[in-house]
């Protein structure tokens, strides 16, 4: 049989440099000036906040909102209008109700290779049933992690214990429920299913092509790869080839084609930007294939150590330190000397974090040492 052959077509367009990638990602991140929509608003513009641990999500709207306080972000949580679950890169985030339901299906093909990691473990087990079994568990009411690997364990005693609680965590939508994730009164993760949680029956995957929409919209102007890094999926060439012919095409410095909306926001690369505290593991630095437009390459490794990872801090746009609460001091750590006038503008925004997050509380501000 004659197969044919796709033609590569050599991309075309202006190119766009780096700090006109910079400031047109730090725009649609809400970084080059707070916004002053809702947190609920800016989770689902974002598409999600990565959320491994509780304080990230509170961090990551404090660099991006006016006016945010972390009791709006908890009554989210409080009111399930928010969910934190394991969706983009088989990472735990917070999504909304409605993103949590479309895409967490949309991954789901990335949590099913997932599973394949832990075969060996599974060995004699019908994936089907486990789920059927899970979802029956956790429904009657929410369970930790222990408790599922124990009622899995007695149903298919033979097999690895981990292998199964994460096999059900890999079928199975399941969110961590309330208090966890909730800012001073966080909990042990307890887990049921999306569905018994939000009260709604399991929809339809967003369509590759929503997804790509509500991709560029927030971490564009983008290659196919960089939305493939973000969302943790392969194949998404044939979405961007039906959707192109209503999308900007340009090109990187390096001759990559970046697609891009047509009314998006792509600020003069002169745009000032103002510093940012970040906290670790913000979608901001995760999400493309290449990060030069926010990480210059010397820094690349500088964000984690051994199996710490530190909070970034941007200076003009780009990552130029890391930060850490110390001992009631909040240390910033530059990676060059930064100017007077600088060093004003990362104090005064720092002290700006602080009032949200801590207010009431006796921190303060010193530039020092945060890596160990």
């Amino acid at each position: 049989m004659t197969q044919t052959k796709r033609t590569v077509t050599p991309p075309t367009g202006p190119v766009l440099g780096t700090r006109a990638l910079n400031r047109a990602t730090l725009a649609r991140q809400l970084l080059l000036r707070r916004s002053p929509m809702s947190a609920k608003a800016a989770v689902e513009h974002l598409a999600g906040l990565q959320a491994q641990e509780v304080k990230p999500p509170y961090v990551a709207l404090a660099a991006r909102l006016e006016g945010f306080a972390p009791k709006e972000l908890s009554g989210l949580l409080e009111r399930r209008e928010v969910v934190r679950i394991v969706t983009l890169r088989s990472t735990i985030h917070l999504h909304t109700a409605g993103d949590c339901m479309t895409l967490r299906p949309l991954v789901q093909p990335a949590r099913d290779r997932e599973i394949g990691y832990f075969r060996k473990g599974l060995v004699g087990v019908d994936l089907e049933r486990l789920a059927a079994v899970a979802r029956a568990y956790v429904e009657i009411e929410p369970r930790t992690m222990r408790q599922l690997r124990e009622e899995l364990g007695r149903h298919w005693p033979d097999a690895d214990p981990q292998s199964l609680a994460i096999a059900a965590r890999c079928k199975l939508p399941l969110v961590q429920i309330t208090p966890r994730g909730m800012w001073g009164r966080s909990a042990q993760v307890a887990l049921t299913t999306a569905e018994h949680w939000l009260d709604r029956p399991a929809e339809p995957a967003a369509s590759p092509e929503d997804a790509v929409l509500r991709y560029l919209a927030a971490f564009g102007p983008a290659s196919v790869k960089d939305m493939q890094t973000w969302a943790g999926l392969t194949r998404l060439r044939l979405a961007f080839d039906r959707l192109r012919p209503q999308l900007l095409t340009f090109r990187d410095e390096n001759g990559v084609e970046l697609f891009d909306l047509p009314d998006a926001p792509r600020p003069d690369p002169d745009t000032p930007a103002p510093p940012r505290f970040l906290p670790e593991f913000d979608n901001l630095m995760l999400s493309h294939a290449d990060r030069t437009r926010v990480i210059p390459p010397a820094d690349r490794q500088k964000t984690w150590q051994a199996n710490t990872f530190y909070c970034p801090l941007l200076v003009d746009g780009f990552l130029a330190g890391l930060w850490r609460i110390i001992d009631g001091s909040l240390v910033v750590e530059p990676f060059r000397t930064l100017t007077k006038a600088q060093r004003e503008e990362v104090t005064e925004e720092g002290g700006r974090l602080l009032d949200t997050l801590y207010a009431g509380e006796s921190y303060d501000i010193r530039f020092g040492t945060v890596r160990g």
